[in-house]
Formats: C-alpha cells, sequence, structure tokens
C-alpha cells in the first residue's frame, strides 16, 4: 500500500507524537520514513532594524536547532523498529509548499503530520500549514491527532 511516509516535524509534542504514530504505521507496513524540517529563512525585509544576531549566526542557529529535531525524530522512529528513515532539510518561508514539493521529490505516497488543534479565530488568523498541505497535496495526507 503505503512505500514511502513523508513526515514533517517542527520539534513540537503534537508533532513528536505524530513521528511516533508514523513510526508504528511504517513498520506495520515495512514503509520507509522521509523526516523533514522546515527552516525559515533569514527575513531580509527588516534589515535596517537591529538584530540581535548576524545572517550566518542566524543560519548556524536554525540549522543546528533544526538537525536536533531530525535527531530527535530518528531515534523515535528507530527505536520503535522502522528500518529505514531519511532526513531532509529544507529552507522556505512556506512550510506547506516545501513539504508538498518534498513528498515529490523523494516520491513518496503518504504525507502523515500533526494538527496543532488551533480553532475558532485562532485558526483562521494564524493559519494552518496542515490545511494548506490538505488542500494543495496530490498525494494522501493523514493527520495525527
Amino acid at each position: 500500500m503505503f512505500k514511502r511516509i513523508l513526515v514533517p516535524t517542527d520539534g513540537t509534542e503534537r508533532s513528536a507524537n505524530a513521528v511516533k504514530g508514523a513510526a508504528g504505521f511504517a513498520k506495520a507496513l515495512g514503509a520507509e520514513i522521509v523526516l523533514v524540517t522546515v527552516i525559515e529563512p533569514y527575513s531580509y525585509t527588516n534589515l535596517s532594524e537591529y538584530r540581535p544576531e548576524t545572517i550566518e549566526q542566524y543560519d548556524e542557529r536554525v540549522t543546528a536547532d533544526a538537525e536536533e529535531r531530525l535527531d530527535f525524530a530518528q531515534r523515535l522512529c528507530k527505536d520503535m523498529g522502522v528500518e529505514t528513515v531519511r532526513t531532509e532539510m529544507v529552507k522556505s518561508f512556506s512550510p506547506a509548499e516545501a513539504i508538498i514539493e518534498l513528498a515529490k521529490l523523494n516520491h513518496c505516497d503518504l504525507i502523515l503530520m500533526a494538527s496543532h488543534g488551533r480553532k475558532g479565530i485562532a485558526a483562521v488568523l494564524l493559519g494552518s500549514e496542515t490545511q494548506k498541505v490538505l488542500t494543495h497535496s496530490q498525494i494522501p495526507v493523514m493527520v495525527y491527532r
């Protein structure tokens, strides 16, 4: 059925729970997991404002954070018995677009991701990357709650 599952992670507890759920699902199917984290690029729009760190310092910090997220998620998958786990890190101002593009590039046949459970006006104002992926993905999307 599903051979390669893309699982985005942002380091939150909900995301970690989705990784665990994906690992259990992948193990049962004998599927591979592709873990993905999206880094927001340095914002050049406000360069005239005071910045406490340089572009290089920002890149080093967010890259180190992303590597930690991916390492943690990869350990979760391996501890649950998933044999093949790959990781991807990408910079994008639109996580949803990056997730969909990475699913295509990695030939995934399922995206399994967490929902952050925002309701009401918070969901409208903050938007939902999960909702955007659900709306625009051409492959199946499973939302883990």
